[in-house]
C-alpha cells in the first residue's frame, strides 16, 4: 500500500516549510500597533540562522478591519515591511486572515455585534471582502508562500462548540473564503487554519470536514496539543493525527505544535520537539510550523497573558530573542531535511493496513458519538505498537472501501464495521492476506459485544456470549501463553498485558474453536489467540481487547502487543526493511527519487541504548559515510542513516 507522502511544490526556495507561528515580542497579537522593524528583523534572523525558512503570520482582525468597509492602511504598510524583512532573509510567510482567536482568548471587531460568522449572510460577506482585499494587496509579494483563512475557527466561530455548525454550512463558508483568495488572483496554496479537529481525524463533529472542504484547499494543517497519560503515545500523537489527516490525499503540514516551558522542563521540551518532528515526518507530515517564535515576558499585563500566563512561554526563543532548546532541535531537524534532500523523498510502501472503521467519521443511525473515542484511542495505541514492531502501516479507511491491498490487516480492539467490510475482509483473507482482530465489547452497556455479523464463520469459532452481560476480565494482568510457534514467538512463551477498561470494556470473548487453531491460552486455559486458515490466507482473533486495555493504561508503553504484531508480520510475509531487537527503538525508511534509501531510528528510552539493526542492505552514515553496524542512541534520541542496496542487489 502507498503511504501518504504528498508535498507542496510551488515555491522551492522555502520548501519544505519549516518555520514558526510568528508574533513579535514587542506586542504579541497587538504587534502591529507597536511594530518595530528592527526587532522583527532581529527575530527573523535568529530563526533563519537556525535553519527555518518561513513563518506563519497573522492579520489581527479587530485592528486590520476596524470598520465593515475599511481596512487600516497604516497597518498594511507595516505588514508590507514585515514581508520585505522576509525577502531580505530569503524567507517566506503564510498570512492568516480571520484572526479573532489566539492563545486562550477571542477578540471581535467592534462592529461584529454578535452576528454568526457562518450563517449571517452579511457577516460572511464582510469576511470574504476582507480576505479578497488583503489578498489583492499582498498576492504579488515574493515573501507570500501560502494563505490561511483563519486561526482555529472552531474555537472562535462558535465558542467551545456548544452549538457546532453543520458541515454543509461550514463547507459553504470555506468555499466562499477560498474563492475570495482565488478571485483576487492569488496562486499560492491556501488552507483553512481550522486545526484539522473535525470528524475524520478526531471523531468529533465540529462542522469542519476534511472530505467536504478538500475541493477548495491545497493542504491540510493539523494543530496538535492534546495530552496523554503515556509518554510514548504522546510522542506519536502528532504523527498519528497526520496519518488520519491524509484522508483526502492532500499534503499534510503540521501547522501548529509546541509547548509552554512553564509546564515542562527545558530537557523535556527538547525531547518533545525532537520526537514530534521526526515521528510526524515518518507519519506523513511534509511541513512544520512551531508554536511559536518567541516568549512574551514584557507583556505580562496584556491579554491573553495576564490570565493565561503560561501562554507567555511557548516560544522557541526567549523574551530577549535567545534560542531555547526547541529551536536547537528545529535546527538539527533542518540539517536532516537538507542531508536527505527530503523534498524529493517519499515514505516506503507498506504491506500492512491499519483499518479505520467508518464509525469514526460517519453518523450511522443509532450509532453513538460516544463510541468514537474508543475507536480513536485503540487505533492510536495500535499505531504505537506497530511502531515498536518496526512495522510500516498505512491507514485503510473503511469509508473508502478499504482502498489498496495489503498482506496484513490490523483491526485493533474493533467492535464496529459494516457488512460490506466483513465480506471484503473475508475475501482478502481467502486471496492470501492475514486479517487480525482483537475483540472489544465497547465502553457502553447498550448492545455490548461485536457490531458486525458472522464473527464465528470469519474466525472459525463459536462464541459463547450471553445477551447483555459482559464476560469480565477478573485478572489484573493477562497472561497469554503460546501453545505453538507463531511467527517469531516460540511455543511456551508467555506474553503479559496490563488489564484496564470500565465495566463494559474490561471483558473478553469466550469461544470454542470450530476450525480455528488455538495459538495461545490465558491463565485459565481459555483461548486467547486463534488462527483460522481461510483460502490462501488466514484470520487471527485475539479474545481480549489488547490495544484498548493499553490505551486506557497510564505509562504502559512499550507493552507487549508489539511482539504479537511482529509475529503477525512474519506470518503474513510483510516486508520490514529495518528491524531493531528493542521495543524502545522504532525503525522506518524513506526513499529518494534517485533510488537512495534513508533509515530513521527513534528511541523511546530514557536511557542511552546501543542497538544492532537488522536491515535489507548495509547501513552507513549520511552523505556516503562510514559503514554502521551498531548504533548508540541518546535518551529519546534519533539517528538517520543511509540504507545501501538490498543485499541481493549488491
Amino acid at each position: 500500500m502507498k503511504r501518504h507522502s504528498a508535498q507542496l511544490a510551488h515555491d522551492a526556495p522555502v520548501l519544505p516549510w519549516l518555520g514558526a507561528n510568528f508574533w513579535s515580542r514587542t506586542g504579541g497579537p497587538l504587534m502591529w500597533r507597536t511594530y518595530d522593524p528592527a526587532v522583527v528583523r532581529e527575530e527573523l534572523a535568529v530563526l533563519r540562522d537556525h535553519g527555518l525558512n518561513m513563518t506563519r503570520s497573522f492579520f489581527y482582525w479587530p485592528d486590520f478591519h476596524p470598520e465593515p468597509g475599511r481596512i487600516d492602511d497604516e497597518l498594511c504598510e507595516r505588514f508590507a515591511d514585515f514581508l520585505d524583512a522576509h525577502t531580505e532573509l530569503g524567507m517566506g510567510t503564510v498570512p492568516t486572515f480571520i484572526v479573532g482567536h489566539m492563545s486562550g482568548e477571542n477578540w471581535d471587531p467592534a462592529w461584529r455585534g454578535g452576528r454568526d460568522l457562518y450563517e449571517d449572510v452579511w457577516m460572511v460577506g464582510r469576511q470574504a471582502w476582507f480576505v479578497h482585499s488583503m489578498t489583492r494587496r499582498f498576492k504579488d509579494h515574493p515573501a507570500v508562500t501560502g494563505w490561511l483563512i483563519t486561526n482555529e475557527m472552531p474555537g472562535y466561530g462558535r465558542v467551545h462548540q456548544l452549538d457546532p455548525p453543520s458541515s454543509d454550512v461550514v463547507t459553504a463558508w470555506a468555499q466562499t473564503m477560498c474563492h475570495a483568495v482565488r478571485a483576487a488572483g492569488a496562486t499560492q496554496p491556501v488552507s483553512l487554519g481550522d486545526g484539522a479537529w473535525g470528524i475524520e481525524v478526531t471523531g468529533r463533529d465540529n462542522g469542519f470536514s476534511l472530505r467536504e472542504t478538500a475541493e477548495y484547499v491545497d493542504f491540510v494543517g493539523p494543530h496538535v496539543y492534546r495530552s496523554d497519560t503515556d509518554r510514548v503515545r504522546q510522542h506519536y500523537r502528532a504523527a498519528f493525527e497526520c496519518e488520519l489527516a491524509s484522508v483526502t490525499g492532500l499534503p499534510v503540514v503540521l501547522e501548529e505544535f509546541g509547548l509552554s516551558t512553564d509546564t515542562v522542563s527545558a530537557e523535556a521540551a527538547a525531547i518533545y520537539y525532537r520526537q514530534t518532528l521526526h515521528n510526524s515526518l515518518l507519519g506523513g507530515a511534509t511541513g512544520w510550523m512551531a508554536w511559536n517564535n518567541t516568549d512574551y515576558d514584557a507583556l505580562w499585563e496584556q491579554p491573553p497573558y495576564d490570565h493565561h500566563p503560561f501562554e507567555m512561554h511557548f516560544g522557541i526563543t526567549d523574551g530577549q530573542g535567545a534560542p531555547k532548546p526547541p529551536l536547537r532541535e528545529l535546527a538539527a531537524f533542518a540539517e536532516i531535511l537538507e542531508a536527505t534532500d527530503f523534498a524529493r523523498c517519499r515514505r516506503t510502501d507498506a504491506d500492512a493496513a491499519l483499518v479505520v472503521p467508518a464509525f469514526l467519521e460517519r453518523g450511522y443511525p443509532y450509532s453513538r458519538p460516544a463510541d468514537r473515542p474508543l475507536i480513536f484511542t485503540s487505533l492510536h495505541q495500535g499505531y504505537v505498537a506497530a511502531r515498536a514492531a518496526d512495522l510500516p502501516v498505512a491507514p485503510a479507511r473503511e469509508a473508502d472501501g478499504l482502498p489498496g491491498t495489503a498482506r496484513l490487516y490490523l483491526l485493533p480492539s474493533t467492535r464496529q464495521f459494516t457488512t460490506r467490510t466483513r465480506r471484503e475482509l473475508e475475501r482478502r483473507a481467502r486471496d492470501g492476506a492475514t486479517v487480525y482482530l482483537s475483540f472489544c465489547s465497547g465502553e457502553h452497556p447498550v448492545t455490548r459485544g461485536p457490531w458486525f455479523d458472522g464473527l464465528d464463520a470469519l474466525f472459525g469459532v463459536e462464541h459463547q456470549l450471553t445477551y447483555g452481560v459482559a464476560e469480565p476480565i477478573e485478572d489484573d494482568v493477562l497472561e497469554m501463553t503460546f501453545t505453538e510457534n507463531f511467527g517469531g514467538i516460540e511455543a511456551g512463551r508467555t506474553l503479559t498485558f496490563r488489564v484496564a477498561g470500565n465495566e463494559d470494556s474490561r471483558a473478553y470473548l469466550p469461544v470454542v474453536p470450530r476450525g480455528a487453531r488455538v495459538i495461545a491460552t490465558d491463565a485459565h486455559g481459555r483461548p486467547a489467540l486463534l488462527c483460522h486458515t481461510t483460502g490462501r490466507g488466514r484470520t487471527v482473533l485475539a479474545t481480549y481487547p489488547l490495544e484498548h486495555m493499553a490505551a486506557r493504561s497510564a505509562r504502559v508503553n512499550p507493552e507487549q502487543t508489539h511482539l504479537l504484531y511482529a509475529a503477525l508480520a512474519e506470518v503474513a510475509g510483510v516486508s520490514r526493511p529495518v528491524t531493531v531487537d528493542s521495543p524502545h527503538v522504532a525503525a522506518d525508511t524513506l526513499e529518494h527519487e534517485d533510488g537512495r534509501r534513508f533509515v530513521w531510528l527513534v528511541s523511546q528510552s530514557d536511557e542511552e541504548l546501543t542497538v544492532r539493526p537488522e536491515s535489507a542492505g548495509p547501513l552507513r552514515e549520511l552523505r556516503g559515510g562510514d559503514a554502521v553496524d551498531t548504533v548508540t542512541l541518546a535518551p529519546f534520541g534519533v539517528r538517520v542513516l543511509e540504507l545501501g542496496p538490498r543485499r541481493e542487489e549488491s
